[in-house]
């Protein structure tokens, strides 16, 4: 971490207070967004000392800029990332010995919804006279509307949350008071979606265009809206949505197992509960074909390991093999197509500059 430079009272700045404008100022600043992509920030408590973590995020919650509060006797532990869209923002990232939200500065207009997911370890939720524990995979929905609330985790959770406005979900979801403060099973299929759909989204180093931004709000709150309840005209209407995450879980899926020799068309199908003439039709949807999908991502990791110093004592056919490639002579041929150059090419043009 950057060091920071002030000065308090006579030129004297203790450390506490240091470390205090520090986390202020990371979570003003956060992550300077690409150009012409969606706005974000990142936070963690991994720089600061543990003694000091606890009047960081108090002062955090104080300004507004983060709804945590540090429950007394358990260890304080934050890592998040915060995303804004139109008319949705995304929080997600894992917390401990932290209460989420319940004060009216950080919970705003009673119009707000707060829609969270555990993706794992277990919370309680806890609204007027009403207290409820949900688990690994398990999510519910909490409105300002019916007061102030607070999320409770005292061990480690990975979490995403979703806040947006009631007036943009009301339309989507029928009976949207009477999904308030109600579990959602993990088996729900939108909801597994939803999760994957955010997990690639939040994870995407590179930042979500502008230009897509209002695209994936829209998928977003469809999903939610498929995840309290799903009516025949929604699945209709949301169709789209549904084949959009559906094709981000199926890509991620894909670019996790590139050495899997058994990374067939047949078993991702059957592991995303789809048929495989339907995984052709998200692909060409999207002007690829499955085939050329995986292939593109072996090679691009491929030569990702070729010129990373680390793998340079490894045999380019060693590479070859653990990205998915049983043919060596393919795999030279098609590297060659794809990047002008050979593997060794590559290799040798990364040793001349080290």
């Amino acid at each position: 971490m950057q060091q920071c430079a002030w000065t308090g009272r006579n030129g004297v700045l203790d450390r506490r207070e240091l470390w205090y404008r520090c986390a202020n100022l990371i979570a003003l600043l956060g992550v300077v967004p690409a150009a012409n992509t969606v706005r974000s920030f990142r936070f963690a408590t991994d720089d600061l000392p543990e003694p000091q973590r606890a009047s960081a995020l108090l002062g955090l919650r104080e300004r507004g800029l983060l709804p945590l509060e540090p429950l007394p006797g358990f260890a304080v532990h934050a890592s998040i990332s915060k995303l804004f869209f139109p008319g949705i923002g995304i929080l997600s990232g894992t917390l401990s010995g932290l209460r989420q939200g319940g004060t009216r500065q950080t919970q705003g207009a009673d119009d707000e919804l707060f829609f969270a997911v555990n993706l794992t370890g277990r919370s309680t939720a806890s609204q007027g006279q009403r207290e409820l524990s949900f688990g690994e995979g398990q999510a519910l929905l909490l409105s300002g509307a019916d007061g102030f609330f607070g999320v409770l985790r005292p061990t480690p959770v990975r979490f995403l949350g979703l806040r947006l406005p009631r007036r943009l979900l009301a339309p989507l979801a029928r009976g949207l008071d009477d999904s308030t403060m109600r579990v959602i099973p993990a088996a729900t299929e939108p909801l597994r979606l939803l999760t994957g759909y955010i997990s690639v989204i939040a994870d995407n180093r590179d930042g979500i265009p502008t230009e897509t931004a209002s695209t994936v709000a829209a998928h977003l709150h469809e999903l939610v809206a498929l995840s309290l309840g799903a009516t025949r005209e929604l699945i209709a209407a949301a169709a789209g949505s549904l084949r959009a995450a559906r094709l981000y879980a199926i890509k991620n899926d894909i670019v996790g197992r590139l050495g899997d020799s058994d990374l067939t068309l047949t078993a991702v199908a059957a592991r995303h509960r789809v048929t495989p003439r339907y995984v052709h039709k998200l692909f060409e949807v999207s002007d690829t074909t499955y085939t050329r999908f995986v292939l593109v991502q072996r090679l691009d990791l491929a030569c990702r390991m070729l010129r990373n110093p680390r793998h340079s004592a490894r045999s380019i056919s060693s590479i070859a093999y653990d990205v998915g490639f049983g043919d060596l002579s393919y795999f030279n041929r098609t590297f060659r197509r794809r990047y002008g150059a050979t593997p060794s090419d590559i290799r040798n043009e990364v040793a001349r500059h080290v």
